[in-house]
């Protein structure tokens, strides 16, 4: 397994044509896209559930709230806990888990119930997310291992710009029970899905675990994890109260700012996609590059409807693909093997970044106004890429390391199914 010495491995040159293991992959996304539908339809259903379980909206609102502190709070420890057990049962374990909760709060008549359900549906939301990178850098070798978490985190994107729409049309149409009821059958179904074409793997065993201390000082996994943060401060400020800035400029149209951006962010991945395991410094200087001028632009040509319109895209092209480039650096510099504990950091950093975002776009509304909104993401992104600029030899080295780690042969050799 790796440790905090990192060893130079070069795949065989019988697996540097192999093909990726796109069945497997496909259903590590979907479990990206489930989580992620399951995580915010609510927002979507407010006046809906409201009405069934006879509670405000704002109590509605809470499910999600619960989700996503219960998946901030469940990350770390229950990854921790967790990392001696064979992978694949975690896996599927955490699934079984949506597949149940979502079936609860499809058939709950009580306000009560639901909340529970959906407080231990989100311990199962950060269970998942601390495994899905590093599953996927495991499952390829080391030098496709961008491609393939660009592939499964890809179901994030497709679940916000196509999933949320189209559920919360199904379920105004069908009945918000029916959203829910289907989540439940399609983590079902990924629960065959993964026991028959994704590979098991070893958990750790305790004599070799490193420390979480250890895994979090490993040289270039905190300077990933702040430039994670620095990005979602800034990027949640904006993003949250694009309605109120939109309105600012005169252009009343926020669904089409938001769908800009939406269709943008699927760009991203793929133009991620193509570059990330051959150019992932220079890709990730070129993202916050563009992160920061749409900022720029929004701060002071955002009146303008077409310049606000051009600036969203550009950010969205930009972010799409961000989260994607920050996991694979989190991946080289933890290596596989501490993928998951690192991951689960992240996915802690990247929950307090959305909330402390989220918040101090609110405050500064409040305090300002919207036009100083972009001012208040430029220096966070400013700063983030001058951190990235600096790091150039563990976090964002310009050639990346092929870390120790499982190559697809051993992959191929842990598939128990």
């Amino acid at each position: 397994m790796p440790t905090a010495t990192m060893t130079n491995t070069t795949a065989p040159p019988a697996t540097r044509t192999a093909k990726l293991p796109l069945w497997g992959l496909m259903a590590l996304f979907t479990a990206a896209f489930t989580a992620v539908m399951t995580e915010l339809l609510p927002a979507g259903l407010l006046p809906q559930m409201s009405t069934a379980l006879h509670v405000s909206e704002g109590r509605i609102g809470f499910l999600v709230t619960v989700y996503a502190v219960a998946s901030f709070l469940a990350a770390i420890p229950l990854t921790a806990a967790l990392r001696g057990l064979p992978r694949r049962p975690v896996l599927i374990g955490a699934l079984a888990g949506f597949a149940i909760f979502n079936a609860v709060t499809a058939f709950s008549a009580s306000y009560p119930l639901t909340f529970v359900a959906r407080l231990l549906t989100g311990v199962m939301g950060g269970t998942l997310w601390a495994m899905l990178a590093g599953y996927a850098a495991r499952m390829v070798p080391a030098e496709r291992r961008g491609r393939a978490i660009a592939i499964v985190l890809a179901g994030i994107t497709v679940a916000l710009s196509l999933g949320i729409p189209a559920g919360t049309a199904l379920a105004t149409a069908f009945g918000w029970r029916t959203g829910f009821a289907a989540l439940a059958a399609l983590a079902g179904v990924l629960v065959a899905w993964v026991s028959w074409k994704v590979p098991d793997f070893p958990g750790e065993a305790a004599a070799e675990r490193i420390p979480l201390r250890r895994v979090a000082s490993l040289p270039g996994i905190p300077t990933v994890l702040l430039i994670t943060l620095l990005l979602l401060l800034g990027h949640q400020a904006m993003y949250t109260y694009m309605a109120p800035f939109a309105e600012r400029s005169g252009f009343g149209h926020t669904s089409l700012v938001l769908l800009v951006f939406g269709i943008a962010t699927v760009a991203g991945v793929w133009l991620v996609g193509t570059l990330i395991d051959r150019h992932l410094r220079s890709t990730l200087l070129g993202a916050l590059a563009l992160v920061a001028t749409a900022m720029l632009a929004l701060g002071l040509l955002g009146h303008t409807p077409t310049v606000l319109l051009i600036a969203v895209a550009l950010w969205g092209v930009a972010f799409g693909g961000a989260p994607t480039l920050l996991q694979a650096a989190l991946v080289d510099a933890s290596g596989p093997g501490n993928a998951d504990v690192a991951t689960s950091m992240q996915t802690t950093v990247y929950n307090a970044g959305i909330a402390t975002g989220s918040l101090t776009g609110g405050l500064v509304l409040e305090g300002a106004g919207a036009g100083a909104l972009p001012w208040t993401a430029l220096p966070l992104v400013v700063a983030a890429l001058a951190i990235v600029t600096a790091a150039r030899r563990h976090a964002f080295p310009a050639n990346r390391r092929r870390l120790s780690g499982p190559s697809a042969m051993e992959s191929r050799q842990a598939d128990t199914g």
